[in-house]
């Protein structure tokens, strides 16, 4: 294939792969460049996939362990965790093969290697020149480092290495209450081990709607899982048991040492941004290396950046819909993102979801709301599964009664939220959800009821 290009897209991740499978649709002649041999980048590979596989095979455990008896199903049941590593490999194998299937439907080519910006046309891939007509930047983040913490992905391990573990610890010590951390704390604690949750905040997950950080916390540590909140770590030495990890207040002064066989990092995520030749062409930055965008365009024309190297939630899927839309502009076409509604999920158990403003948020901003709530413990279905924690909770404006943002907490709450999600999209009313027909029963009909709620007529016990 003649090395000149429509597109040379740098990073084969979710905004990569989606940008480089729309823009074969669309009939450009693609390039998509990748460190890594296989394709997904940090979400398929060592991210989204590999921790959902793991969440769910211990979710599956824990139902099993803790749940049967009261269904009345009997048997014990164990795990092998060779076995469960080896399941999650082949779902990842499994999912990175199809998108190279997809790049061989749709003709676009998969050079592996090192990808760096010579000028707005030219692409050096280790030592080999490519030529282009647009360079989409989609290199993704890769892990925050915290001073004083050195990951050696054994015993101080980040997400990567927390995926990877030979041996369950006894004593696991996470650094961040966030949505990476609270999930792959779930993972091991569900098969054993004695999980601390170290927190910077006073509060875990920054930026959720306070009622579902509250809630969420309560069934955390219902769970036995241990919080140190409004503590910081300040450094992490061996001794002669494992680690001893040594923290203080936030605020400074009070220390504490806590001992831990493994220490996850999970203080967030950085944009990968460097040594890809940004400053030389021309290509602003801000001060920790977001890449500065306007419609995925960057400060050089013909070069655009999509995903966690530019600014906005880190999320796949944000990524995912901005490579769609970067490929479908540089084809003459519209692409568009709403910004607006942009779901985020932790994969914990219950899920916990959220779409649009929290109630913070609107308060902040001085828009007049109304609320609807709905608890899962008056949910027939819930009820019927064993799965009653948490709550529906419905934020629309107080005047137009336009959905303004969407929180649940609860078993299948990834999935519930895309009602929601469609709802925001089209501008729909909190009595458009209350009036449209759900089925019965079913976990759905608890955001209808929040709705119905908004409007002051749930049909609550």
């Amino acid at each position: 294939m003649s090395d000149t290009y429509d597109i040379i897209i740098i990073g084969g991740g979710p905004g990569g792969y989606n940008c480089a499978i729309r823009a074969g649709q669309l009939g450009l002649k693609v390039a998509c460049v990748e460190t890594r041999k296989t394709l997904g980048g940090t979400c398929l590979n060592v991210g989204c996939i590999p921790s959902k596989a793991l969440l769910h095979s211990t979710e599956m455990l824990e139902t099993a362990q803790q749940d049967f008896e009261g269904m009345g199903l009997t048997g014990e049941v164990g795990f092998d965790l060779k076995k469960m590593m080896a399941a999650k490999e082949k779902t990842v194998e499994g999912l990175t093969s199809g998108i190279e299937y997809l790049f061989n439907k749709n003709k676009v080519e998969h050079i592996t290697g090192f990808g760096k910006i010579v000028d707005a046309t030219t692409v050096d891939v280790d030592g080999k020149t490519l030529k282009t007509k647009n360079i989409v930047i989609a290199t993704g983040s890769e892990v925050a480092t915290l001073p004083g913490v050195d990951i050696n992905e054994t015993t101080i391990v980040s997400s990567t290495g927390a995926l990877e573990l030979s041996k369950v610890p006894g004593k696991l010590l996470v650094i961040g209450g966030g949505v990476i951390g609270l999930e792959l704390g779930s993972v091991w604690r569900r098969l054993g081990s004695e999980v601390t949750v170290v927190e910077y905040l006073d509060h875990i997950m920054p930026g959720m709607d306070n009622e579902v950080q509250k809630q969420a916390l309560r069934i955390f540590k219902k769970q036995k899982v241990k919080f140190e909140l409004s503590r910081k770590v300040t450094g992490v030495t061996k001794s002669k048991g494992g680690l001893k990890v040594a923290t203080e207040a936030s605020a400074g002064g009070k220390p504490k040492d806590i001992d831990a066989d493994v220490v996850l990092v999970c203080i967030g995520r950085r944009p990968f941004t460097n040594n890809l030749g940004l400053d030389a062409a021309g290509v602003k930055t801000d001060k920790r290396g977001f890449i500065e965008t306007d419609h995925y365009k960057t400060s050089v024309p013909g070069i655009w950046a999509v995903g966690d190297c530019t600014h906005g939630p880190m999320l796949a899927h944000k990524a995912e819909d901005e490579g769609v839309a970067a490929a479908e502009l540089i084809a003459g076409k519209a692409g568009h993102v709403n910004y607006d509604v942009i779901p985020g999920v932790v994969y914990t158990a219950p899920e916990i979801a959220s779409v649009g403003k929290t109630e913070e948020e609107l308060k902040e901003a001085g828009i007049p709301y109304k609320k609807g709530k709905f608890p899962f413990t008056a949910n027939s279905r819930a009820r019927a599964n064993h799965q009653t924690d948490g709550f529906v909770k419905i934020l629309a404006h107080a005047e137009t009664d336009e959905i303004l943002g969407g929180h649940i907490i609860g078993a299948n709450a990834g999935d519930l939220i895309a009602e929601l999600c469609v709802a925001m999209e089209f501008r729909a009313s909190s009595e458009d959800v209350a009036r449209t027909c759900h089925a019965h029963p079913t976990i759905t009909e608890a955001v209808r009821q929040a709705a119905m709620d908004v409007e002051g007529w749930t049909m609550q016990m």
